[in-house]
């Protein structure tokens, strides 16, 4: 039977998977979610048997029920292949009692390449079952990451294009230099002078505009979305967690049912939502500590029940992490409202009116799971000094937050629960701010003098990604007002 999708803003609106896979947003602003979150069709003893590709196909099947095997296979098969540079996806690794979670591996070094090498697939795959004739404009917002693993994922695919907004200020010079450097004859890459927050309002405001979509459709064009917002980003990310878990019930560290704690540093609740979505598959996950920067709005909301954007934005060494909109906690907030997409759209339309809204007690309880924490650039930089010299390990600066929240709940709760931190970038990623955190010396020399530092102290081999960026040409400098990202896009598409 086919699970249906659902706007959070307006119930009547329904999808397949594939239809919200093609649509991105809801025609009202919301976001799709299922009906219900199904189970996982496999029992614990399988699940360490299976491949990444194996356990892909057994997670999104339930959910893309409108996939024929032979389509999602297909798809998982193009994803997951030689682009990884390691022969396990997602391998495990046990630092000082812990275990992290390598999800950055891809060919953009970020843990947004585990979905986006897949999401590209999804879409042309969804576009033929749907008969669309239009070509599909990726229309995207990115605060680092999300940015450049959409780009490699949809370049030169026939039949798209893929527009990508960056806050031009608000990202590693790795970050922009791997975006702006980007080839393919279909990928646009636009600085703004505003922050992510700023560069997301601009594309959901374009998402909405539906003159904007009658001009679109007139000149053979169609918005979709590579952001956390569209479905077919969120259900690949579910996958990671259940082989965590058959990681963990392979190496003995846990016996079929015993629970796992997980770890995500988080802005937009995308990857945390994807570990909550696991739980209600059937994988035996005790607590979910959502990490936060100083741009702390999720902190705040779980300490206190309030979601208040109406902050001082923060420029932090963890910038795929600033962020005071956090898109995917709408989904959340459906949920915990009973599915009740009215009382949801009023928060939502609060959020844009007021800047704020405030859930009830009741809805708080529901959130009890979850652990609110949040690292100071100076506690992330002495975490990443510290496990450097303590064991050789060198984090960045994302898995450095969560792994200072974790030490955070560890202290309050006392809980000895196995536990996989999400660690979603690779160092190399954030070079400076990780080297002067384990020497301060390191300030001194440039960004490529300082990768090559980094590879001499931690002896992990420089990734492909950062190699072929080194004199790479810049292919796109454009950068506009936030008020001019409209014009922009018709720009690009010339009408």
């Amino acid at each position: 039977m086919n699970l249906v999708y659902r706007s959070t803003r307006n119930s009547e609106e329904t999808a397949t998977a594939s239809e919200a896979i093609l649509k991105g947003l809801t025609n009202d602003g919301g976001l799709f979610v299922p009906d219900s979150i199904p189970k996982l069709q496999v029992s614990m003893d399988d699940l360490t048997k299976m491949s990444y590709g194996e356990i892909a196909y057994a997670v999104m099947k339930e959910f893309l029920t409108d996939f024929t095997e032979e389509e999602l296979k297909n798809c998982i098969r193009n994803a997951y292949d030689e682009k990884f540079d390691t022969e396990e996806i997602a391998p495990m690794v046990k630092v000082d009692g812990t275990y992290y979670l390598e999800l950055f591996h891809g060919s953009t070094i970020a843990f947004k390449d585990m979905a986006l090498s897949i999401l590209p697939h999804l879409l042309v795959t969804s576009a033929k079952k749907n008969h669309v004739e239009n070509e599909i404009v990726i229309l995207t917002a990115t605060s680092g990451d999300t940015g450049k693993a959409a780009l490699a994922g949809f370049a030169d695919v026939p039949g798209t294009k893929i527009i990508v907004f960056y806050p031009k200020a608000g990202v590693s010079p790795i970050q922009e230099k791997q975006m702006v450097t980007q080839k393919g004859d279909n990928t646009y890459v636009v600085g703004i002078k505003g922050n992510f927050d700023d560069a997301q309002t601009g594309v959901k405001k374009m998402f909405s505009n539906k003159d904007l979509a009658k001009e679109m459709a007139d000149h053979g064009y169609q918005f979709s979305s590579a952001n956390s917002i569209n479905i077919g980003r969120l259900v690949p990310q579910v996958v990671y967690y259940v082989k965590a878990y058959a990681t963990l019930l392979k190496e003995d560290v846990l016996k079929a049912g015993e629970p796992m704690n997980v770890v995500v540093p988080t802005g937009n609740f995308g990857n945390i939502l994807a570990a909550f979505y696991a739980k209600q598959m059937g994988i035996p996950i005790g607590k979910f500590v959502c990490a936060s920067n100083e741009n702390k709005v999720l902190f705040d909301f779980f300490q206190t029940g309030t979601y208040d954007r109406n902050r001082d934005f923060v420029l932090t060494s963890s910038p795929s992490m600033d962020i005071l909109i956090s898109s995917n906690l709408e989904r959340m907030i459906y949920r915990i409202a009973g599915n009740n997409s009215e009382k949801c759209a009023e928060f939502m339309k609060a959020l844009t009116t007021d800047g704020k809204y405030s859930i009830s007690d009741e809805m708080k309880t529901e959130l009890n799971e979850f652990f609110g924490a949040y690292a100071s650039e100076e506690e992330t930089s002495k975490k990443i000094h510290d496990v450097y010299t303590q064991t050789n390990y060198v984090l960045d600066t994302h898995t450095a937050v969560a792994a200072v929240a974790y030490d955070k709940y560890k202290e309050v709760s006392k809980d000895t629960t196995p536990t996989v931190i999400a660690s979603t970038a690779s160092p190399y990623k954030f070079t400076r701010s990780v080297m002067t955190a384990i020497d301060p010396k390191y300030d001194a020399k440039e960004d490529f003098e300082l990768v090559d530092e980094l590879n001499k102290i931690s002896g992990v081999k420089i990734p492909n990604a950062i190699e072929e960026i080194r004199s790479a040409k810049v292919l796109h400098d454009t950068v506009v007002e936030t008020e001019d990202m409209e014009k922009e896009v018709k720009n690009i598409l010339k009408f």
